[in-house]
C-alpha cells in the first residue's frame, strides 16, 4: 500500500458512511449479540435486538418479506439489486457444491451463500439520510447545521453534567445548549476524538496532549475492524463480468436513470455474500469466522482508473500484477476476517480539534487473525474451482505478487504473504467507546449507552460495540440507533412511543 498503510475514509456527510458504503445489508450473527449480553449488557441479546432490526426494515423481496426475521413498512428499504451477472448464480451453486446451503443469511442461520441484499430503493442507494432524515426534514424540533465542525462538549466541571456542544461554522464559534442530554453519534473515529478533546478519556494520554482530565475512561481503546485479503483474481473467457471500457456509458446510464436497472444498480460492485467455516470455527454453533464478498469485477476492471487509488495500492505492484490483465474479464472473492483478536486504538494527534486523530487498527497483531484469513482464502479457491465455473473458462490469475514470489504460488506461506500485502479494510471500525457493566475496566458507556461519570451524555453509534459483529456493520449500527432512541424515550417518557 502507498505509505504502507490502508486508506480509512469516513462519511463526513448527512447519513454518515451509509452515503459512501457498499450498501450491503448484513445484521451479524445471533451469537454476537448474545455474547454482548453475556459480557454484562442486559437487553442486548439477539432476542432483544431482533425487533429493532425488523422495525427499520422495509424488505421488498417477496421471498423474504413474510417471515419473523424481516420487516415491511419500515423507513429503510432493503432488497436485492435488480440486475445480476451469471457469475453470482454460479457462486451460489459453487457454495452448494462444496457443502453450503443457499439461505437467508439474516434469518434463522447465518452459515451459507446468498445473493446480497442491500439498502437500496428502486436500484438507488437508500442511505440513512434518505431513509430517516428526509421524511422528517420539516419537523419544527429538528435543525441540521451543515459545514459545522464540533470542537468539544461543554461540561460543567463541578457537577460533571454535559450542558452543550461547541462548534465552528463559517469561521465563527457557536455553542448550542442541551436541556436534557447530548447524544454523540459521530462514529468510531470522531466520537472518541470529541470526547477526548472534552477531557473524557485516558488520563495519561490527555496529560500528554495537554488536556485536563474531567473523567478518566478508556476512550479510543478496543478498536476493531474487519480486515480482508484483496487481489484474489479469477479470469474468464466469456463476457459475464463487468469490464468498464466494454460498457457503453450512455446506454448503461439511461438504463439506470429510466428503468432503474442495469450494471449501475449493483451494490458497490458486490453481488454475492457467503459465511463459511474455517477449521478454527465453531461449526455446531453456527458462528462462521470468514465472510466472502463476491464481485463480478476485480482490481483491473476499471483499467486502473479508480479502484487502485481508493485502496491505496502502490503503482509498481499494480503495474506488475494487474496492468497485464486490464482488458480481460475477471472477478474476485474477498475473504474477510469476521472476529479479529487484534485490538487497535484511536488517539489525539494534539489538542487542536482540526487535526485528524491517530488511528491504529493493529491488523494481525495476533497471528491467529492472519492464519484464519489464509484458511478463508483456501476455501475461496475451492469455491472458484467448482465445476459450475468451468462453463466460463474460469481460472486463477497466476501472476504472483512481487514481494511474495519466493513462496510457492498459493501455498499457505504465499497466501499469508498476500494477506499482509493487499490487506483491505472493509471500512468497519467499531468499539472505541465500549459498552459494558460498571465493573468492566474497558467500558466507556453503560448498557443504556450513558457515558460513565458524566451525566446528560450518551453515545449511540458503532463505537459502543463491545466486540465487532460478524458481518457488514451498517445494519447493526442502524439497529443501535433504533434501540438507543427506544431507550431515550423509555428514560424520559417512561414508555416507548
Amino acid at each position: 500500500m502507498v505509505n504502507n498503510r490502508c486508506n480509512w475514509p469516513r462519511g463526513k456527510v448527512l447519513g454518515g458512511s451509509s452515503v459512501l458504503n457498499y450498501m450491503i445489508y448484513v445484521r451479524g450473527n445471533r451469537n454476537d449479540f448474545n455474547h454482548w449480553e453475556s459480557l454484562g449488557n442486559p437487553g442486548w441479546s439477539y432476542e432483544d435486538v431482533l425487533q429493532f432490526f425488523v422495525k427499520s426494515e422495509d424488505n421488498r423481496n417477496p421471498y423474504l418479506a413474510r417471515n419473523p426475521y424481516h420487516g415491511q413498512g419500515g423507513l429503510l428499504t432493503v432488497q436485492e439489486a435488480p440486475w445480476h451477472t451469471p457469475l453470482v448464480a454460479a457462486f451460489i451453486e459453487a457454495g452448494t457444491e462444496i457443502g453450503y446451503e443457499n439461505r437467508d443469511i439474516n434469518g434463522a442461520k447465518q452459515t451459507g451463500f446468498m445473493i446480497a441484499q442491500g439498502t437500496i430503493r428502486r436500484g438507488s442507494r437508500c442511505s440513512t439520510a434518505k431513509a430517516f432524515l428526509r421524511p422528517i426534514r420539516l419537523r419544527k424540533n429538528l435543525h441540521i447545521a451543515m459545514n459545522a465542525h464540533v470542537t468539544k462538549l461543554v461540561i460543567d466541571p463541578e457537577t460533571k453534567h454535559a450542558v452543550g456542544v461547541e462548534f465552528i461554522r463559517g469561521g465563527k464559534r457557536h455553542v448550542v445548549r442541551a436541556r436534557k442530554e447530548i447524544i454523540m453519534a459521530a462514529g468510531s473515529i470522531n466520537t472518541p476524538q470529541i470526547l477526548m478533546l472534552s477531557g473524557i478519556g485516558p488520563k495519561a494520554h490527555l496529560d500528554d496532549v495537554g488536556i485536563p482530565t474531567l473523567q478518566d475512561l478508556p476512550v479510543g481503546e478496543n478498536l476493531q475492524d474487519h480486515v480482508g485479503m484483496g487481489g484474489l483474481t479469477f479470469l474468464v473467457d466469456k463476457p459475464v463480468a463487468i469490464l468498464q471500457n466494454r460498457l457503453e456509458a450512455g446506454s448503461v446510464t439511461m438504463n439506470y436513470v429510466i428503468n432503474e436497472r442495469g450494471p449501475m444498480t449493483i451494490l458497490g460492485g458486490l453481488e454475492g455474500i457467503a459465511f463459511v467455516n474455517t477449521p478454527f470455527a465453531n461449526v455446531s454453533d453456527d458462528w462462521p469466522d470468514i465472510q466472502f464478498h463476491m464481485a463480478p469485477a476485480s482490481l483491473n476492471s476499471d483499467g486502473g482508473a479508480r479502484v487502485k487509488k481508493i485502496l491505496g495500492l502502490k503503482e509498481d505492484l499494480y503495474k506488475e500484477v494487474f496492468h497485464p490483465i486490464e482488458n480481460t474479464y475477471s472477478w474476485t472473492i474477498m475473504p474477510l476476517l469476521l472476529r479479529p483478536r487484534s485490538r487497535g486504538w484511536v488517539r489525539l494527534k494534539s489538542k487542536n480539534p482540526f487535526h485528524y486523530p491517530l488511528m491504529n487498527p493493529n491488523y494481525f497483531e495476533d497471528p491467529f487473525d492472519a492464519a484464519t484469513l489464509v484458511e478463508g482464502a483456501k476455501i475461496a479457491l475451492r469455491v472458484a474451482d467448482a465445476k459450475v465455473f468451468k462453463q466460463f473458462g474460469n481460472r486463477v490469475h497466476r501472476k504472483p505478487l512481487p514481494n511474495c514470489k519466493h513462496h510457492k504460488f498459493l501455498s499457505d506461506a504465499y497466501l499469508d504473504c498476500q494477506v499482509r500485502t493487499i490487506s483491505m479494510t472493509i471500512y468497519h471500525p467499531v468499539g472505541t467507546c465500549k459498552m459494558g457493566p460498571h465493573w468492566d475496566p474497558e467500558a466507556v458507556v453503560d448498557p443504556r449507552l450513558r457515558v460513565y461519570g458524566i451525566s446528560g451524555l450518551r453515545v449511540i453509534d458503532a463505537s459502543i460495540m463491545p466486540t465487532i459483529v460478524s458481518g457488514n456493520t451498517n445494519a447493526a449500527v442502524i439497529m443501535i440507533g433504533e434501540k438507543g432512541a427506544h431507550m431515550i424515550k423509555e428514560d424520559w417518557l417512561g414508555h416507548d412511543r
